[in-house]
């Protein structure tokens, strides 16, 4: 390989590394915190004033499915599963996210995109930054897909994919039902809440106002804490702004009001010595009421034990009793942001347990602690303590289910291909074939045979993507294509023949001469051609060439030095009389059994059934092998069985990836001469490795 394709490779394989890792990460945080995805697409669609008519089960729904695809996305690029398809794939995401992330970086509606969830908070030009370098590393990959080798091969990739969509969306499941497993928030157990708020001395304090949506006689209208009005107003909602840039404390927008008079009592809850609950619930109209009868037990545990219970919500008065009404519940509420709330904890409703002010425990609604009055005092419960779940304990989990099963797979299945290679190799090794005492086998082909289809252009777009498919993908067998003569000469200079044959789908029966419109076989051999087809039943149809035309072609196209792929076959009626064994033996006698049995080491025969080709229709495995098997013994009566053994024979009518296995499992079919599958790459690849 060259110095400039070993850069190549290396650029290549440095992208996929950057981009697989940076989806991996991306999707990952994002799938284990749905309702976090979930807020933030909320967020998008208030800035494209479109929130009103998109359902809340539609956002969740597609975060959990965005983050689970970037993850995939990944992950399938990291192993180089589907290289194609998932390049394709990231190149389209990149596409649309690119422009997104500038539009949101010039108009600036919200203040993050949310691609790393809260794990890494990038501003909006960081995000387009990072974007733009992602999409052009994508470009590349998309170029180059061959140049990223597999870690895991063809047939065991399904196991990868598979695993790893379930693996995704069973953490998704899991971190809904209960809590993402990771917080990356500045509630998270452990947290200081009062240290959180706190300033360093000396910074610039950032301003903030909080202002009240309050109603009365139908009449709404805005207050601050300066200006609260008296309890005739009804609360509707708040919000909390900057007003002016500062050190801004990870926790910045904590705030507890009575519902009666704005009273605030924030600093009386963050101080209280020794446990209290917060039942946190952003909207009370859209919460989860199932357990609504677990939440009563804990309070009744609270009141016996003398636990401050303080219920937060952002919803209005009329929320607050109809949640009374259905669940009959008899502790106080308060008022708290709802983008706080949302942050504090991903449940509606959900629970935290403080002491002097840290927050020591969190559940889900689904998932709440088993307390009631006759429970024991918490300081001799395992909830009065901050649980042992170590952030290292959560990552060995993960390696445990998932990365290491994957790490698994791909030992086994590169020993395996490693056991396999060197099988290969010594059943190629002539020296172990001669000590074994073992015939050389006769040699494998799939050709293409392109016929009238394609201009240049895409010629060459398709040869180039087989090539480069091929080089790094060592097919099993020898893959021959043949192209229209316009095409030869340029395909020819960038083909490695070593793993692809090039060939002409025809030649002249003279040797030069005023013969207008005709390609000699000399002319084909300068374009750097090796093989012809010769005999097609197309050109035996349309352009009646009898067996003597063709028995000068052959002798002209060995004569240059050119090997021919003969076809024989027979046509409906005669296979429908039976006659097809006397058709193809008629074919053989009257173009090729007039060679020397040297001559005859370079004829390939290609057997087509002309009722086969180009009609979908196909012989069964069991009448191909019969045929061949009936012109391999032709063939062991003219010139011996040795001669006879070492001769392929291919099948030639509708072959496809589904049937190629079955019909290259006979032991006297050698491959294939392919006609319209040959003209898709990942088609004709299927037939490829069929030998695999």
């Amino acid at each position: 390989m060259s110095a400039r394709k070993v850069m190549t490779a290396l650029a290549v394989n440095l992208c996929r590394l950057v981009v697989a890792l940076t989806f991996i990460f991306s999707g990952y945080v994002k799938a284990i915190d749905p309702l976090g995805t979930q807020y933030k697409l909320q967020d998008y669609l208030e800035a494209m004033q479109l929130a009103q008519y998109v359902p809340d089960y539609v956002t969740l729904g597609a975060s959990v499915l965005l983050g689970g695809l970037e993850f995939w996305l990944g992950v399938m690029l990291l192993f180089a599963i589907r290289r194609r398809l998932v390049t394709r794939l990231l190149l389209l995401m990149m596409a649309v996210m690119t422009p997104l992330t500038l539009w949101l970086a010039v108009s600036n509606p919200i203040k993050d995109c949310g691609c790393f969830g809260d794990a890494v908070v990038l501003t909006n030009w960081e995000t387009f930054y990072k974007n733009v370098v992602l999409l052009a590393a994508t470009i590349l990959l998309v170029k180059r897909p061959p140049m990223m080798p597999r870690f895991i091969s063809h047939t065991n990739q399904w196991i990868a994919s598979t695993y790893t969509v379930v693996f995704i969306l069973v953490s998704s499941s899991t971190s809904l039902y209960t809590l993402p497993p990771f917080d990356f928030r500045p509630y998270h157990i452990g947290a200081d809440i009062k240290k959180g708020m706190e300033i360093p001395e000396g910074a610039k304090q950032p301003q903030f106002e909080t202002t009240f949506i309050l109603e009365k006689n139908g009449e709404r209208k805005e207050f601050t804490l300066d200006d609260y009005p008296d309890s005739t107003w009804t609360f509707i909602d708040s919000k909390t702004v900057q007003t002016e840039e500062g050190y801004v404390p990870p926790i910045h927008d904590f705030s507890i009001q009575t519902t009666d008079g704005g009273e605030d009592i924030t600093d009386s809850v963050l101080n209280h010595k020794g446990y209290a609950f917060l039942m946190v619930s952003p909207h009370l109209e859209k919460a989860d009421d199932s357990n609504f009868g677990e939440i009563d037990a804990i309070y009744e545990y609270s009141v016996e034990h003398g636990y401050p219970f303080y219920a937060l919500t952002a919803s209005n008065d009329e929320a607050i009793q109809h949640w009374r009404d259905i669940t009959g519940a008899e502790y106080d509420f308060y008022l708290t942001d709802d983008i706080t709330l949302k942050t504090i904890i991903r449940s509606n409703p959900g629970l935290l347990l403080l002491k002097d002010g840290v927050v020591i425990g969190k559940w889900s609604h689904n998932d709440l602690p088993q307390l009631d009055y006759r429970s024991d005092d918490l300081e001799k419960t395992e909830y009065g303590h901050i649980p042992e779940h170590t952030v290292a304990g959560k990552v060995s989990k993960i390696l445990l289910w998932y990365i290491l099963p994957l790490m698994l797979l791909t030992f086994v299945d590169r020993t395996w291909k490693l056991t396999q290679w060197i099988r290969e190799k010594e059943h190629s090794n002539r020296i172990y074939q001669f000590f074994k005492g073992k015939k050389t086998m006769r040699k494998k082909i799939v050709a293409g045979n392109w016929k009238m289809n394609m201009n240049l252009q895409d010629g060459i777009a398709l040869a180039k993507e087989l090539n480069d498919t091929l080089t790094n993908e060592k097919p099993n067998c020898g893959v021959i294509i043949c192209t229209p003569f316009i095409h030869l000469a340029s395909i020819a200079q960038f083909l490695n023949q070593d793993v692809i044959g090039l060939g002409a789908e025809n030649c002249a029966d003279k040797e030069k001469g005023a013969y207008t419109g005709e390609v000699s076989a000399e002319m084909v051999k300068s374009t750097g051609a090796q093989y012809v087809i010769l005999g097609h039943s197309e050109r035996r149809g349309y352009y009646a060439e009898t067996p003597e035309i063709l028995k000068e072609k052959v002798l002209l196209a060995l004569k240059n030095g050119l090997k021919v792929i003969f076809c024989i076959g027979e046509s409906l009626e005669e296979r429908e009389a039976g006659k097809q064994n006397e058709v193809v033996k008629a074919e053989l006698e009257g173009s090729v059994f007039n060679l020397s049995e040297e001559e005859f080491k370079n004829i390939i025969i290609a057997y087509e059934p002309i009722w086969a080709i180009g009609t979908g229709k196909t012989a069964t495995a069991d009448q191909a092998e019969e045929i061949h098997a009936y012109i391999r013994s032709i063939i062991a009566d003219k010139y011996g069985k040795a001669v006879a053994d070492n001769t392929t024979i291919l099948y030639g009518g509708s072959c496809k990836a589904s049937n190629a296995p079955e019909l290259f499992a006979k032991p006297d079919i050698d491959g294939g001469l392919i006609g319209g599958a040959s003209l898709k790459a990942a088609d004709f690849m299927g037939i490829i490795n069929a030998w695999k």
